[in-house]
């Protein structure tokens, strides 16, 4: 570069880097063709969504007891889920953790049932369980627990692993044992750790919690089916709407307390 000139804004990729953004590219325009794109479609979406909020506005204020309650159940749902699928967590991770307790083979099996925990989506989960013990909130709770679990487990186990290994060393040589090592020295360096990771699975949990009524598991997500099956559609911008506040007290909520607690809001 000489002077009064200005650097390149982008370095010229290589070769093979070009082929990978083509590639790239052409992934992006076969899933925008298989999830049915269309401008068209956008295009006439906005007099239908002005039309559904005509008809939606002012929202329905003669049934906020009942919809209140349903929102309490719904944050039972998924604190009493949570709470559970966190403290099941930590000794899960301690089997996922590499190094710490078990042998490699114990902690590679966990990490995999952990993997299919999480791959199967919460609804999934709640269709389950909604089999197994029947409609209602305790299948919901469960739902909520298996993805807590499947959430919270694999993050602990990563941040058991990524602490300083000096006190558990230290400890390893006066011969103390491992889970002496593990309670003593790896857990309370990676408390930090598993307070955000817990008030970060709240947080997921109250949002899942609130559609798992779509499936019969309790919670005010079968108001909102009701609602637009019905085309109640003043209820069902009422739901909507309680929804997107607790959803979001809950979150500030935790942003606050991981600000007070662990003096981070990541």
């Amino acid at each position: 570069m000489t002077a009064g000139t200005t650097p390149a804004r982008f370095e010229r990729p290589s070769a093979l880097a070009f082929l990978g953004y083509a590639l790239g590219a052409v992934i992006l325009v076969w899933a925008l063709d298989g999830a049915g794109w269309s401008a068209e479609k956008i295009a006439r979406s906005g007099p239908r969504m002005a039309d559904f909020l005509s008809r939606a506005w002012p929202p329905a204020t003669d049934s906020l007891a009942r919809l209140g309650w349903k929102m309490v159940e719904t944050l039972q749902i998924a604190i009493a889920g949570a709470a559970l699928g966190v403290v099941l967590s930590v000794p899960v991770a301690l089997l996922a953790t590499r190094g710490l307790l078990v042998p490699h083979w114990v902690t590679m099996v966990t990490r995999m049932v952990l993997g299919f925990i999480r791959a199967v989506p919460d609804l999934a989960w709640a269709l389950v369980f909604v089999v197994a013990v029947g409609l209602g909130p305790f299948a919901g709770m469960l739902a909520i627990l298996m993805d807590t679990l499947g959430f919270c487990a694999r993050f602990f186990a990563d941040d058991m692993e990524a602490v300083d290994q000096g006190p558990s060393e230290a400890l390893t040589a006066t011969g103390a044992r491992r889970i002496d090592i593990a309670a003593c020295a790896v857990i309370p360096a990676a408390m930090p750790g598993f307070i955000s990771t817990s008030l970060f699975g709240l947080e997921k949990a109250v949002r899942s919690s609130t559609i798992l009524g779509l499936v019969g598991a309790g919670g005010i997500g079968i108001e909102l089916k009701v609602g637009f099956d019905l085309f109640d559609y003043p209820t069902a911008l009422t739901v909507i709407l309680m929804i997107a506040v607790v959803v979001i007290a809950v979150e500030q909520l935790g942003a606050l307390l991981r600000s007070r607690i662990i003096g981070t809001d990541r």
